[in-house]
Formats: C-alpha cells, sequence, structure tokens
C-alpha cells in the first residue's frame, strides 16, 4: 500500500476476498459490516487483531477509501506496527513492505495520532508546530518548581500526588475553567498548580502527555472549522481495545466520529482491568446509546483454551452485572478439568508449585510455555526463592525481580550500613533517602574528607561532625541519622531481625515517604516492604540474610528462551501459555480487600474481570491454588478461598486438598 496506484487498479484480490477467506461467520461479519457505527465484542482468544488488520484490508481492497482516510488508533506503538504489517502482508500476497514506506499513515497510538494533529494547527492554541514533549521526568521537576515558587510545602502535598491529581483531570478531559469544586487541602493546592502548569507549558513551547489529547478537545469545541476540516479527512475510524479508554479518549473518538458515524470500536467488555488508571468500561457499555443503531457483533468462539477453562472463565465473569454478555465456546477439546487446590501456607503453595513445573518439564513441556500469574507484585518472590533452589530458570515480567525493586535495595542498604557501617555505597543510597535536606555539596564534602582520611563516608561523617564542619539542619539530620543507626545496630543479637528493620523502616521515614505518596504504585511498594520483613524471619542472623541477598542478586539472569514466566494478572493481559497457575486465591488477597474497600461492588466487578483475564490465559492447564494461612509480620493470618472459587461450575473443577 506504499502505492497508491497499486491500490486504484482494478485487482482480481478485491473480487476473491482472500483477505477474508479464512474468517468464521462472526468475524467476517464484523470485517464485512463496514458503513456505520460497529462494536465488535472480541472475547479471550477470539481472533481481535485478526479481525482488525482483515477490516482495514477490506475497505481498501473493495476501494471504500484510501490509506490516508483511515484513522486507526491503538493503546501501544507495537500494535500499530503489528497492525501495520498485517495489513500490509493481507494486500500484497505475503510480501511484507518496511514500516515507514507504509501508506496507512493515520495509523497509531491515541498520543502519537493527537500530537499529529496538533503540529498542524498548534498556531491557534497558542503554540509552534515544533511544540516539546515533556517526559515524566520534566512534569515533575516543573511540578516541583511550581510548588516552591507558590510557597506550597511539598512534604504535605508530594509532587508526584499534584501531579498524578493533574494527570487524572487530563484523562477526564477537563481543563482547570471546567473543574468545580477541588475541595480542600491537596486536591485545592494541585488545582492551583495545575493552572500555573497550563499556563508555564505554554511559556516553554510545551505539552506533556494528557495535553496531546485534552488540547485536541479544545481545538474541536473551539474551532468548528478545524473540526470539520480534521473530521472530513477520515471516512474510516477504528479502534483498538476500546474498553480501557479514558473519559478524555472517549471524547476525542466522539467527536472524530460526528460526521460519517463510521465507527468500528473493538474490544471486550470482561477484559477492562485498567480502572485504577483511568479506564472507563461505560464507554463500551454505552456504545449503542452513543451510536443508535449501531452493529453489535461478538466473537465467540475461542480459538486458545480448552472448554473446561472456557467453561470454568464464562461461568464466573457471568456474575457480573455490568456487561453486555457473551459466552466462549470452543470447538477443541474439553481438556483436563481445572484444578484447584488448597494447601497449608504461602510456602507450602511455592513448593507445590515448583512440583508440578518440574512434573510437567518431565513430561516434555517447555518452561517459556509455564506462567505464575500473581494479583499482588509481592507474592513473587516465594516464587522466586523456590525457583532459584530447584535451579529453574524464570523471568519477570512487566517489573524486576523481588530483590532488585527500588524500595527493597533501599531497605537492603540500611540494613547494610547497621550490619558494617564502612559500606560506602549503601551509606550513600540511605543518607538523603527519604529526604533529610543532604545535597551533592554536601556529599561531596564528606567523600573529599573520607578520601584525604583514607576512611569510610560514615567515619567522615562523625569527624566532621565532631568538627563542626557540618551546621545547621545539615548537621542535624546527619547527626540524628548516625544515632539511629547506632540505636539500630545496638538491637542486634537481641531482637529478631524481622522486627529490627520493621522499627527501621518507621523510624527512618522510609515507610511514611511511600504513605504519603498515596498511589497504587506506592501501596504496592509497602505490601513488599511488608514482604521482605516477612522474608527476614526465615533468617536467624542478619549477616546470613545479606548474604542471602547478594547471593540471589549476583545470579546472572540465563539468557536462555526457555524460562518460566512471573508477572501480575494486570502484566498478563494479551498473553497466553500452555500451563498456567494462578496462586492466591484468598480472600482480601484476591479480591483486593483494600480495592474493596475503596470502591465496592465496582471494584469487585473489576477484581472478577482481572480473574477472568487470569483464567483465559491458559490453553492447555489451569491450576488454581489458596493457602489455609500465611505469616505477615511474623504472625499467622488465617484465611478463607477467594469468593470466586465458589463461582466456578464444580463439573469442570477438581479439587485437591492438602490440608
Amino acid at each position: 500500500m506504499s502505492d497508491l496506484a497499486e491500490l486504484n487498479r482494478p485487482s482480481s484480490q478485491n473480487n476473491n476476498s482472500s483477505h477474508i477467506a479464512k474468517l468464521n461467520p462472526e468475524q467476517r461479519a464484523a470485517v464485512e459490516a463496514i458503513d456505520g457505527p460497529v462494536l465488535v465484542l472480541a472475547g479471550a482468544g477470539t481472533g481481535k487483531t485478526r479481525v482488525l488488520t482483515a477490516r482495514i484490508a477490506h475497505i481498501l481492497a473493495t476501494r471504500k477509501a484510501y490509506p490516508g482516510q483511515i484513522l486507526a488508533v491503538t493503546f501501544t506503538n507495537k500494535a500499530a506496527r503489528e497492525m501495520a504489517e498485517r495489513v500490509e502482508k493481507l494486500l500484497h500476497g505475503g510480501s511484507e513492505l518496511p514500516p515507514q514506506n507504509s501508506s496507512l499513515n493515520w495509523l497509531g497510538t491515541f498520543h502519537s495520532i493527537g500530537a499529529k494533529i496538533l503540529r498542524r494547527y498548534a498556531d491557534v492554541l497558542g503554540f509552534t508546530s515544533s511544540f516539546t514533549i515533556l517526559n515524566s521526568d520534566d512534569q515533575l521537576r516543573l511540578v516541583k518548581q511550581l510548588l516552591n515558587e507558590n510557597n506550597i510545602d511539598d512534604k504535605q502535598n508530594p509532587p508526584k500526588i499534584i501531579l498524578s491529581i493533574i494527570q487524572s483531570w487530563k484523562d477526564q478531559g477537563l481543563i482547570p475553567s471546567k473543574i468545580d469544586d477541588a475541595g480542600q487541602g491537596t486536591t485545592a493546592k494541585a488545582l492551583l498548580i495545575y493552572k500555573a502548569y497550563q499556563a508555564r507549558l505554554r511559556t516553554l513551547n510545551a505539552m506533556d502527555f494528557g495535553d496531546l489529547l485534552l488540547h485536541n478537545l479544545t481545538l474541536f469545541t473551539s474551532f468548528p472549522e478545524i473540526h470539520k476540516e480534521v473530521v472530513s479527512r477520515f471516512k474510516y475510524i477504528l479502534v483498538d481495545e476500546y474498553q480501557d479508554t479514558n473519559i478524555a479518549q472517549y471524547l476525542w473518538l466522539r467527536l472524530l466520529a460526528s460526521g460519517h458515524k463510521n465507527i468500528c470500536c473493538v474490544g471486550d467488555d470482561d477484559q477492562s482491568i485498567y480502572g485504577w488508571r483511568g479506564a472507563e468500561i461505560g464507554n463500551i457499555l454505552k456504545f449503542e446509546k452513543d451510536f443508535p443503531g449501531a452493529t453489535v457483533v461478538r466473537l465467540e468462539r475461542n480459538y486458545r483454551s480448552t472448554g473446561n477453562i472456557l467453561a470454568v472463565a464464562s461461568k464466573l465473569i457471568a456474575e457480573n452485572n455490568g456487561r453486555l454478555g457473551k459466552t466462549l465456546w470452543t470447538e477443541g477439546e474439553d481438556g483436563e478439568k481445572v484444578k484447584v487446590r488448597s494447601l497449608w501456607d504461602g510456602d507450602e503453595e511455592a513448593r507445590f508449585v515448583g512440583d508440578e513445573i518440574e512434573a510437567l518439564q518431565r513430561n516434555g513441556e517447555n518452561l517459556n510455555q509455564m506462567a505464575v500469574l500473581v494479583r499482588a507484585g509481592f507474592q513473587t518472590r516465594s516464587f522466586e526463592e523456590r525457583f532459584l533452589t530447584l535451579g529453574l530458570n524464570y523471568r519477570v515480567i512487566g517489573g524486576l525481580r523481588f530483590y532488585e525493586r527500588q524500595e527493597i535495595r533501599d531497605a537492603t542498604a540500611y540494613l547494610r550500613v547497621i550490619s558494617q557501617p564502612d559500606d560506602d555505597l549503601a551509606f550513600e543510597r540511605i543518607v538523603n533517602t527519604p529526604k533529610r535536606g543532604i545535597g551533592t555539596a554536601t556529599l561531596e564534602n564528606i567523600h573529599s574528607y573520607a578520601r584525604s582520611q583514607d576512611i569510610s563516608m560514615s567515619k567522615a561523617t562523625y569527624e566532621l561532625l565532631a568538627q563542626n564542619a557540618l551546621k545547621g539542619k545539615i548537621a542535624a539530620s546527619l547527626g540524628g541519622l548516625l544515632k539511629s543507626l547506632e540505636r539500630w545496630r545496638s538491637l542486634l543479637g537481641s531482637q529478631p531481625i524481622g522486627e529490627i528493620t520493621d522499627i527501621m523502616l518507621d523510624e527512618s521515614g522510609y515507610r511514611s515517604m511511600w504513605k504519603l505518596e498515596n498511589t497504587p504504585d506506592a501501596q504496592g511498594r509497602l505490601e513488599n516492604l511488608k514482604e521482605l520483613v516477612r522474608a527476614m524471619g526465615e533468617f536467624e542472623t542478619l549477616t546470613a540474610f545479606l548474604e542471602h541477598v547478594g547471593l540471589v542478586t549476583d545470579m546472572s539472569e540465563n539468557r536462555d528462551s526457555d524460562m518460566i514466566s512471573i508477572m501480575t494478572l494486570h502484566a498478563a493481559k494479551g498473553l497466553e501459555f500452555n500451563n498456567v497457575f494462578l496462586p492466591g486465591w484468598e480472600e482480601g488477597l484476591f479480591p483486593s480487600q483494600r480495592s474493596l474497600d475503596e470502591n465496592g461492588q465496582k471494584a469487585l466487578e473489576e477484581e472478577r474481570r482481572l480473574a477472568y483475564v487470569g483464567i483465559t490465559r491458559a490453553r492447555k492447564n489451569l491450576t488454581i491454588s489458596f493457602a489455609g494461612s500465611r505469616r505477615i509480620y511474623n504472625q499467622w493470618q488465617y484465611n478463607i478461598p477467594s469468593r470466586f472459587i465458589s463461582e466456578f461450575p464444580k463439573e469442570n473443577i477438581e479439587v485437591f486438598k492438602g490440608f
């Protein structure tokens, strides 16, 4: 399609419909319903990408539009590239052209398409076409500057929180003047900074990612002629993963489709799992209301999983009220029943999964066709430890290995200094974490003195304080840190190291630092710190624990592709494996009690959709497990099975009791 003349030449390809020859009846219906609004409800494993690419190919092959008259929107650059390559292959008999030669120049992510439109009309909004797009570091730095300029305490109003509030407003399509009531406290401060932030961006001729759609909305609503011009450019609009759109994306798409209404949205309401980052499931649920007379096509034939796995997934998700409804089925075999295993505790659960994986491996299954999917990031530690013990290669997808995570490295650095005061690398990591007002100049001063005296940074700090070479708040902060380290060190041998770590995390202010941030990411870090304290209960001394951490982190990752995948359920969306393990299905952990407390029934339905996503990752074998007890802070917590397990159809599962 790099050559428009090729498209306009009469072709037998247009008549024999080779691009739809291998589609099933429902897929074909979705492809051939070209004109008017179309909603394709594509269940897990039903060939969503095939339908999208075949639909584009069909529009082009039937001469309904030129490539430049098709707007196709995805969430990732990878998905956009894959779609472009598949369309090229369909229309060129299997030959693949380099992506840069594609004439589908309006196929991309929401942000890339939004930026492309703004480059053409930036002047009417007070920008030039060469505007800069700020990265997250630049955004945070700008917010910090504005807090300082407005004399707002950044400890009471952390910059990351302020920025996340601003971004949530942008995701809702709200400019500062449209925010009626920001309430009190941090939210009110965020609105003040939002106004200053947008003004400063205009001065800098810059935008952030949220602006790329927000300014599009302003452009379309404030300049009707420009809106009309942009709308007339596109004859057809296609949207991937519609269930994951936020309000700003939804409004943008409605404005673009307001003329011809030839919009096709492909998505799965049962896989809407990103509400915590702004996705609005209501967008897909009200499609028929937004576009009266819309054609709705359900893709329910699954090409991935066995009958028993699909039966469990379908029965579970049917418990949700907020869905449009569909039932997955397959022409394949029923396969093995879904295994549900109860175990005594979390450690036994990890041993059980390790044993099952070794058994599968002995039966010829590859490790790269196995996955352990967890609800929360802290759960990965016990499986990582077990796999290392068994010598099983693994990778953590969508995140770092447990002991490589920032909060674990920070906490371990504190423990290293407690154990070995002369550990300069660890001391330098913790000296200003959390913030103690220790700047670069002070650190260079300590470094210089330590080198001149051939002593460690810790000893250098002691001596500089004794000489009154450090003054004021800096001296007080460093003196306080050294006294705390001495006190924590004095507890060694008299208290369990887990308790000492717990005390250190509180008294250092490190745990409070993450509590103040109050974001989903921060909550995950706090859970990881809890898991660290729990893990230390397995070691008699701090030296033994630090030696273990050193050995684990020093083990170079085997780059062999045959590796077990460990990841969260959120990170698993879009992936599939022959053998899937879903551990930790206990009330409070899954569904998450914190989510239920914050959002009630809405959260429960999203948790159930997350369970559905996990189940439908499995092709052949699925094992779900729960532990009767887990140790939290060296205390046993007794659990009941997740309510989701009681919603499974009994004829499709096999229950094994470990206690």
